[in-house]
């Protein structure tokens, strides 16, 4: 298995631990640190990124083009989208409805997930897979698992902010590539020189670089 494929397993194993922690079910019918989104819809959301790669993997191959990872970036709709737009309400939805049995049933659920992909991505080929929340395109499954890493980094952390508690430990190679893509991002967004900026010089760094 490639270091990619344990760095994912290792962040995925850590969302049961996460939803299981006292805080975050107490927590759970109240706001959240992101706008619109109760904890338990947040909850629902981060563990959808590990519950959406089982069926990925169960699928046919799918007949559309692969895109590079980038290329996923410049097609999805939720980048820039407002709270009211169409696929922002959607995702909610979605963490919502993930998020409807409570913490422990979400735990249990992504903790089987996780046991599944323990197994079936030692021996997965580096194919093209899809996911129905996109449009006609698809990615190399460990792209995709780059964008699901960055997802559970991100939302991790966003959630241990709404329960108050610590967010969860990364590994440092799993670090690397989180940050490589949002970096990536980022130059994408703003251009390498307010990236660069902010980075080296803050005297003259802008006031963002937020990837999206």
């Amino acid at each position: 298995m490639t270091s990619l494929r344990h760095d994912f397993l290792a962040l995925a194993g850590s969302v049961p631990d996460l939803l299981r922690d006292p805080a975050v079910a107490a927590a759970w019918p109240g706001p959240s640190a992101l706008a619109e989104f109760s904890v338990g819809g947040l909850a629902g959301h981060l563990a959808y990124q590990v519950l959406s790669i089982p069926p990925a993997l169960a699928a046919p191959a799918p007949p559309e083009p692969t895109v590079p990872l980038l290329g996923h970036y410049e097609r999805v709709e939720w980048i820039g989208a407002g709270l009211d737009d169409e696929i922002s309400v959607r995702i909610r939805q979605g963490g919502e409805s993930a998020g409807a049995d409570g913490a422990a049933a979400l735990a249990d659920r992504v903790e089987a997930a996780v046991t599944e992909l323990t197994a079936t991505l030692a021996a997965a080929e580096n194919r093209p897979v899809r996911i129905p929340l996109w449009g006609p395109w698809s990615l190399l499954l460990d792209d995709f698992l780059t964008t699901r890493m960055m997802e559970i980094a991100v939302h991790g952390d966003d959630l241990a902010v709404s329960a108050g508690i610590s967010p969860p430990r990364l590994a440092p190679s799993a670090v690397e590539t989180v940050v490589d893509l949002l970096s990536r991002l980022a130059v994408r967004r703003h251009g390498p020189t307010a990236v660069l900026r902010a980075l080296s010089r803050a005297e003259r760094a802008p006031r963002t670089i937020a990837a999206f």
